[in-house]
C-alpha cells in the first residue's frame, strides 16, 4: 500500500484516486423470471425489458449500518489497513433510519481499539448521488491545506425496496468502500468534471416512516437523460480542452463507460444517447461509416428526443458494437444484484474491473456518469495505472475484484414468495421499537454485520457473525463455506416463512 505518512512537500499530491476497493451483496437473491411468474407479469418484462435477471435483498438482520459496517471492516482487513491511517471517513446514503445521528457516527465503533477518533467527515445525501459527493469531498480533502497525510475513506450504501407494484422488481442492495489517497491505481482526472443539478420532484421519499419513495417513472427516467446530456456537454468540452477527448467523438477516446444503473436496459440506452450527442455535435458526419443510416435524424433537436421510438431504436443499433464492448462488463452487479442506489454507479466499475485481466485494464480510461434524483449528476473520469508489477497498487485491486463473479455464485435463491414476506416484514416493523431480528444469521455470509435487536429507545445493537478462519478474510473458499451451509440448514419452507413472519409482528406489537 502507498505511505499515508506526513505531508513533505507543497503542490498537489500525486496522483490521487482510488487505492483499494471493496463491494459487498447480500447472500440471498430472488430469480427474476421467477418474479415475473410471482408477479403476473408478461414474460420478459423484468428480464428483456429492463434487462435484468437476479434481484439482492435483505431480511431483517441488516440495515444501512449494518451494510456499512461490513464493507467497511472487509475493506480493511483485505487491504491490511490501520484504522489510525484514517483521517476522513464520509458516507453517501439515502437510507436514512435516523434524522440526526449519521451512518459514519456508527461506523466510528470499528476504530474504538485504535484510538483514533480524529476523523473528519460525516454523512452525504441526495438520492443516488451521495456516493458522489462524498467521493469528491475526499478528493477535494487530500488536495487541499486540510490534508494530514493519512487516507480517506468513502463509503456508498443503500437498501431500494419498493412497494408491491411494477417498481418492486428494480430494487436491490449493497455497499462499496473506497479508500482515497495519493499513489492510487485508479487516479481520479483533474479539471474534467461536468455537473448538472435541477430543482425537480422525479423520485422522493417524503414518508419518513416508511422505506419506500414517491416515484414518478416517467419523468425520472427524462430527467436522467437529461442531465446526461446536460453533463456530458461539459465533460466533452473540458475533456477536449485537456488532451483526453480526440475529434467530436468522446466514445473513440475512452476505453469504458460506467453509469449509474437503476436496470441494465436504461444504461443501455444512455450509452446510445452518447452516441446521439456526438452525432448531432459532428459538422460533418461520417455516414458511410459509423453513422451509416442516420441521415434522417441530422435535424431533430435533443430535447425533444427522449422518449422518440424511432430515434432510440436507430441509435441503439448504431451503438451496439461500443455497448457490448464498453459498457457492458460494467453491468454484472446491477445485473444479479439490482439497484443499488448510491453505490450504483461503483459497482458497475468494480464489474468492469472484474471483467477484465491485469495487463487488460493498464493504462485505460473509463467514464463514470452518476445520477440521483431531485436531482443532482456529475461525470468524470479515471484512468488507470500502467504498474502491473507483483504486490502494486493494481495488482492488489485487481486480484479483489477478480473474486466478485465467484461471490456472487455463492448466494443462496429464494422463493419469490419468501421474498414477499420478507418486504412485509420490513413494512410492518419499519422503526419499531423495540424490534428483535427474527431472519437468519446462518444465512449471511461470514465476516457480515448483523442487527441484533433495537431497544426502545430505538437504540440499535450489532454484532458480526465470524470468519470461517483467519485465513478466509479474501473469501477464497466461499463457494464451498456457502454450500456446506445450505447442507446443513433445513430448507425454508414458504408457509413456516409465513407463520414466523405473522408471529413476529404480532409479538413485537405487544412489546409497545
Amino acid at each position: 500500500m502507498p505511505s499515508s505518512g506526513k505531508v513533505e512537500s507543497q503542490g498537489w499530491p500525486k496522483d490521487v484516486g482510488i487505492i483499494a476497493l471493496e463491494v459487498y451483496f447480500p447472500s440471498q437473491y430472488v430469480d427474476q423470471t421467477e418474479l415475473e411468474q410471482f408477479d403476473g407479469v408478461s414474460s420478459g418484462k423484468y428480464t428483456v425489458g429492463l434487462g435484468q435477471s437476479k434481484m439482492g435483498f435483505c431480511s431483517d438482520r441488516e440495515d444501512i449500518n449494518s451494510l456499512c459496517l461490513t464493507v467497511v471492516q472487509r475493506l480493511v482487513e483485505k487491504y491490511n489497513i490501520s484504522y489510525s491511517d484514517i483521517g476522513r471517513l464520509e458516507v453517501g446514503t439515502e437510507t436514512i433510519i435516523d434524522k440526526s445521528k449519521s451512518v459514519k457516527t456508527v461506523l466510528m465503533q470499528l476504530f474504538e481499539d485504535s484510538g483514533n477518533t480524529n476523523i473528519e467527515g460525516i454523512d452525504t445525501t441526495n438520492a443516488c448521488y451521495g456516493g458522489t459527493a462524498a467521493l469528491f469531498n475526499a478528493l477535494n480533502w487530500v488536495e487541499s491545506s486540510s490534508w494530514d497525510g493519512r487516507y480517506a475513506m468513502v463509503v456508498a450504501g443503500d437498501i431500494a425496496v419498493y412497494a408491491t407494484g411494477n417498481a418492486r422488481c428494480t430494487g436491490g442492495a449493497g455497499a462499496v468502500a473506497m479508500l482515497v489517497g495519493p499513489g492510487a491505481p485508479l487516479v481520479l482526472d483533474r479539471g474534467v468534471r461536468g455537473t448538472h443539478m435541477q430543482h425537480v420532484y422525479d423520485f422522493y421519499k417524503p414518508e419518513m416512516a416508511s422505506e419506500y419513495p414517491t416515484v414518478d417513472g416517467k419523468l425520472s427516467i427524462q430527467c436522467y437523460l437529461h442531465a446526461l446530456d446536460k453533463c456530458y456537454e461539459v465533460y466533452s468540452n473540458r475533456a477536449q480542452a485537456e488532451g483526453i477527448k480526440a475529434g467530436h467523438s468522446l466514445l473513440d477516446s475512452a476505453d469504458a463507460f460506467v453509469f449509474h444503473s437503476p436496470y441494465c436496459r436504461l444504461v443501455q440506452k444512455s450509452l446510445a444517447r452518447l452516441l446521439l450527442n456526438d452525432f448531432l455535435r459532428d459538422p460533418s458526419p461520417d455516414f458511410e461509416g459509423k453513422y451509416a443510416g442516420l441521415e434522417g435524424f441530422k435535424e431533430v433537436k435533443l430535447e425533444n428526443t427522449y422518449f422518440d421510438r424511432s430515434v432510440e431504436t436507430s441509435f441503439l443499433k448504431a451503438s451496439k458494437e461500443i455497448y457490448e464492448s464498453k459498457t457492458k462488463p460494467g453491468l454484472l452487479i446491477s445485473n444479479q444484484v439490482g439497484n443499488m442506489y448510491t453505490p450504483s454507479v461503483y459497482g458497475g466499475l468494480a464489474s468492469f474491473l472484474s471483467s477484465r485481466t491485469l495487463s487488460d485494464v493498464a493504462g485505460k480510461r473509463v467514464v463514470l456518469f452518476s445520477y440521483g434524483s431531485g436531482l443532482a449528476a456529475s461525470m468524470f473520469s479515471l484512468s488507470v495505472s500502467e504498474d502491473q508489477s507483483p504486490g502494486s497498487p493494481l495488482e492488489k485491486l485487481m486480484s479483489n475484484m477478480s473474486k466478485i463473479p465467484e461471490r456472487l455464485e455463492s448466494r443462496q435463491k429464494r422463493e419469490p414468495s419468501v421474498f414477499a414476506d420478507m418486504m412485509k416484514l420490513r413494512e410492518d416493523t419499519h422503526h419499531l421499537a423495540p424490534y428483535s431480528s427474527v431472519g437468519s444469521v446462518e444465512d449471511l455470509f461470514p465476516g457480515t454485520w448483523f442487527l441484533t435487536e433495537v431497544d426502545n429507545m430505538h437504540r440499535r445493537k450489532y454484532e458480526r457473525k465470524p470468519l470461517m478462519s483467519a485465513t478466509d478474510v479474501n473469501m477464497a473458499d466461499i463457494s464451498q463455506i456457502k454450500k456446506t451451509t445450505v447442507q446443513q440448514s433445513q430448507p425454508v419452507s414458504v408457509e413456516n416463512s409465513k407463520n414466523l413472519i405473522q408471529a413476529t409482528i404480532r409479538t413485537q406489537h405487544r412489546k409497545l
